[in-house]
């Protein structure tokens, strides 16, 4: 028979969880360095990113992993196409574009899947797989890694997400999440006042 936690293992359990909420930050990803994940640390963080509120159990999204090789490859895609776009890309645009990939050791893309749905909406589908992204992110921060969530440009370009991601015609990139151990201490920015976002709903 599994035994249950004492109150006050349970207590300490939930302060620890709340401290780790309270405390994540994101992390610039020219901040993030090797090593990244492993094996076992990417499963854990994948399990705890899919436990999402999801309406209909579509699981209207899925995922790529760029690590190794690949992220110099998607650098390089990414780079051809921000010429494309802007012959005239400056030196500094084109090396933080390959920064964004080549720096972190893993880079995990958030894929929702969308297209016509009869009972479920587009938009219920769209925050589930939100969700996943953000879950990465806190999952990351369990394991003792930092990461940090973009989109930019290449989350709305839709040639860069068909021919080069694959994606299909009813999917969108949320964004991409770069995982890595931190280099620098990401600095605490400030947060919203929540007395002044909560509000008393009245009939």
């Amino acid at each position: 028979m599994q035994r249950l936690p004492c109150r006050g293992s349970l207590i300490i359990l939930i302060m620890l969880t709340l401290t780790t909420l309270h405390s994540r930050r994101s992390t610039p990803t020219r901040q993030l360095a090797a090593p990244g994940p492993d094996a076992t640390q990417l499963q854990r963080m994948l399990e705890a990113a899919v436990r999402v509120p999801d309406h209909g159990k579509r699981v209207p999204f899925r995922l790529l992993r760029i690590a190794g090789d690949a992220r110099e490859a998607l650098a390089n895609a990414a780079q051809a196409r921000q010429l494309e776009l802007d012959p005239l890309a400056g030196e500094a645009v084109l090396e933080k574009l390959r920064t964004r990939f080549t720096a972190p050791p893993l880079t995990l893309a958030v894929v929702a899947i969308l297209g016509e749905d009869s009972k479920i909406p587009v938009s219920e589908r769209f925050s589930s797989a939100a969700c996943v992204a953000f879950q990465l992110l806190q999952a990351a921060q369990a394991e003792g890694f930092a990461a940090q969530w973009l989109t930019g440009w290449l989350a709305y370009d839709r040639p860069f997400l068909e021919h080069t991601l694959g994606l299909s015609e009813h999917e969108q990139l949320i964004g991409t999440i770069a995982v890595g151990t931190p280099t620098l201490e990401a600095p605490e920015r400030e947060r919203p006042d929540v007395a002044a976002l909560l509000q008393d709903w009245a009939p």
